[in-house]
């Protein structure tokens, strides 16, 4: 079922959100359909529990196809993540442009570790685990700054370097952000 996803100035984004405890119940995996519909149905590149009110550490990212609010994006593997745990690889740090659903029309620039390794859980309580770089570590990176309340421009440290994505990048349609 596609879920409205909350919008910045929500309260409920930022809260820091409960681990996962019973795996492969009809619950958890309610919500993960309602997950995956609800960031296809938006053209998202991820989406946490929390922006669709589900204060719970599970998050979703990646596709099969390209995404059309970054085209020029690599593609990353379709993956759920549940009780993630992020330790960069390094102290590289690297800038890029993000969007978010719960930030409609805008990007930002926001530093991020170049490189991490993530751990955490499939559905049924098996681990799951990646060392990722570039466009793959962002988007792993935003997507968990959600379960800890944290939008993205909380992050951004040059104001001059966000605004709407409209007039930023004009091909982009910003309806979609």
């Amino acid at each position: 079922m596609i879920r409205d996803i909350l919008k910045m100035g929500d309260p409920r984004l930022l809260r820091v959100s409960r681990p996962v405890t019973a795996f492969g119940t009809t619950e958890l995996q309610s919500l993960i359909t309602d997950l995956f519909d609800t960031m296809r149905a938006a053209n998202g590149a991820g989406l946490a529990a929390p922006q669709i009110g589900v204060d719970l550490r599970v998050v979703i990212f990646g596709d099969d196809r390209p995404n059309p609010r970054y085209p020029e994006a690599p593609i990353i593997p379709l993956t759920l993540l549940i009780n993630p745990e992020l330790t960069p690889q390094g102290d590289a740090l690297e800038e890029g442009w993000e969007g978010c659903l719960s930030v409609p029309g805008l990007r930002g620039v926001v530093p991020r570790y170049r490189e991490l390794h993530y751990r955490g859980h499939d559905a049924e309580g098996r681990v799951i685990e990646r060392t990722v770089q570039g466009f793959h570590a962002r988007v792993v990176q935003h997507e968990c700054d959600h379960l800890d309340g944290i939008l993205y421009p909380m992050r951004v440290r040059d104001f001059s370097r966000f605004g709407y994505t409209s007039v930023l990048f004009p091909g982009l349609d910003d309806a979609d952000d």
